[in-house]
């Protein structure tokens, strides 16, 4: 018989006999486990790049799971397990965390489909969240942009969007925010500064984040000289964007934006009002009407701070969002222009431009026929128009 201590030795040394078999075992498994997911992740990586899994919201069985910033694996499996896409949430905990995915699933949309495995869910969700392109034109509203947005298919309260739009202290970190001068008159604080480019958003993009997205590049295109500029002009940079946006509807042609910039600051320096019926269009487009060439004396005399034809000055704020050739007038207007009026010749989009109201309304009546003919296509109905007087200012035709 053995004794207690050789028994004792014995049993030690089967347990680190068993210990070892299943470290060795674990280290097997673990290592074909890693090989055959690099396997399996090469294969659907090649599969996505064939378009085999090119997932849409339209596509037949797709499930929509919205990863929001710092959810943790915990929550992501809990959307996971309420849309039916996994059985076990503890598992999948597990499984990410030993592929190494935790954190590293990006926030967004996702589009997944039932039937997919842990790994393919996981790899899934650590792709670029989907994304619309959206085209945002110089010169659009806010309610155009709105529009624009839904249209692409993104899902935001328009209320929610509405409130973060007059809620600057949100957006303070950008330096043209912080210098806004709020007045109770203004329509939409952040109106101006969602800059028109081509974006991609997540369609369940946030109201916040999309205005960011907007800010973000206003603030790339807005250069440190544009504000020395500002100043030397003795306005501020709010001022500046808010006369760019009159420029952006009354011409699309760049170096007729120079020239009517150097009108309007000529007009502003000699304390006379902008007369601009960009402004004009803007309130009648607020009110559900439609924009025109030529207004009524009612729609000129419209009682509103943001009407140029009387009130002197600046509008509360942007009509409209105006892009980098419009800022870049606004700052830099014509030199050595001594113009006080213009209009539209309705011809290409050409502008002619005055320095005497005598030279102005000949112009206007060379191309009356013109702006009538303009006005007569856009709609179905007569519309009544206004003679050209010295108290009408200037007649003047938006960039549409």
């Amino acid at each position: 018989m053995l004794s207690g201590k050789v028994r004792v030795a014995l049993r030690i040394l089967i347990i680190l006999v068993l210990l070892f078999g299943f470290a060795v075992a674990g280290v097997y498994i673990g290592y074909n486990y890693v090989i055959s997911q690099d396997k399996r992740l090469t294969t659907l990586k090649e599969d996505i790049e064939e378009g085999k899994y090119d997932i849409k919201a339209d596509t037949e069985g797709a499930v929509t799971i919205l990863i929001k910033t710092g959810d943790s694996t915990s929550d992501i499996a809990d959307k996971l397990y309420d849309q039916g896409l996994i059985t076990n949430k503890f598992l999948f905990s597990i499984i990410s965390k030993l592929n190494g995915y935790d954190g590293a699933y990006i926030a967004g949309t996702h589009y997944l489909l039932k039937g997919f495995s842990y790994d393919e869910l996981m790899y899934f969700l650590t792709l670029e969240p989907a994304a619309v392109k959206v085209t945002i034109p110089e010169g659009a509203s806010y309610y155009e942009i709105k529009k624009i947005l839904h249209e692409a298919g993104l899902n935001f309260d328009d209320a929610e969007f509405d409130k973060c739009m007059n809620s600057p202290n949100l957006f303070v970190d950008y330096e043209f925010v912080s210098q806004i001068e709020i007045k109770d008159d203004r329509d939409f604080i952040l109106s101006g500064y969602l800059y028109p480019d081509t974006y991609y958003f997540d369609v369940n993009a946030s109201p916040e984040s999309i205005i960011r997205r907007f800010l973000n590049n206003m603030q790339y295109k807005l250069y440190d000289e544009y504000y020395d500029r500002a100043e030397r002009l003795g306005m501020t940079m709010d001022e500046v964007i808010t006369l760019a946006s009159i420029i952006q509807k009354e011409t699309g042609i760049p170096v007729d934006m120079m020239y009517v910039s150097a009108v309007f600051h000529n007009r502003m320096n000699e304390g006379e009002v902008l007369g601009s019926s960009a402004t004009i269009n803007y309130l009648i487009e607020i009110h559900g009407g439609k924009s025109s060439i030529l207004h009524t004396d009612e729609q000129l005399n419209y009682s509103s701070p943001y009407n140029t034809y009387i009130n002197q000055g600046l509008p509360p704020g942007p009509i409209c969002m105006p892009g980098a050739e419009a800022i870049s007038a606004a700052l830099y207007p014509e030199p050595n222009c001594n113009y006080f009026y213009f209009c539209a010749t309705g011809i290409d989009g050409g502008t002619a431009f005055a320095t005497t109201l005598d030279e102005h309304n000949e112009n206007v009546e060379k191309y009356r026929d013109n702006w009538i003919a303009a006005d007569n296509a856009s709609t179905t109905e007569p519309t009544e128009t206004t003679e050209p007087t010295e108290s009408s200012g200037l007649i003047i035709i938006p960039d549409t």
